[in-house]
């Protein structure tokens, strides 16, 4: 039984996440609705009569999608690279997805993907440059001591 690799568990989470905000976002267009409408109608304004939460929740998942399933000008970057990045991203493209109505799903997703980062992080995990690889072993064993 292999290892569980949690950053790239944490990955399929955010393309789920990711895809599925697309789609809410899309669905926004047609039927607009703030999440917090039942509180107040002071939001309303950013989903109807413009559809400025719905452009951001698209650029928001777009940019999530390219980044976690990286384009080649992207992967192997040091931002591509770094889970401290993934931490701060992750929440901010959470909190934009539950302000939208049909984005509350994606917005429990990316917390969830945003905890495995975490335990990722926290064990040490690294990213690997080139997308969905593992990273180089390196054997103790047989490194030969230096003569003196």
């Amino acid at each position: 039984m292999g290892k569980l690799i949690k950053n790239h568990w944490a990955r399929l989470i955010v393309l789920s996440a990711a895809t599925y905000q697309v789609a809410a976002a899309l669905e926004g267009f047609f039927w607009p609705k703030f999440f917090f409408d039942f509180l107040t109608k002071n939001f309303d304004a950013c989903v109807k009569p413009l559809p400025i939460l719905q452009i951001i929740n698209l650029i928001i998942a777009l940019v999530g999608l390219t980044y976690e399933w990286p384009l080649s000008f992207i992967a192997g970057t040091a931002l591509h690279r770094s889970m401290v990045a993934r931490m701060m991203w992750l929440p901010l493209a959470s909190l934009a997805s539950v302000l939208l109505y049909q984005g509350t799903n994606p917005a429990l997703y990316y917390l969830v993907a945003t905890v495995v980062y975490f335990w990722a992080y926290s064990e040490g995990e690294v990213i690997c440059a080139v997308p969905w690889t593992l990273p180089k072993r390196v054997d103790h064993h047989r490194v030969r001591p230096e003569k003196v």
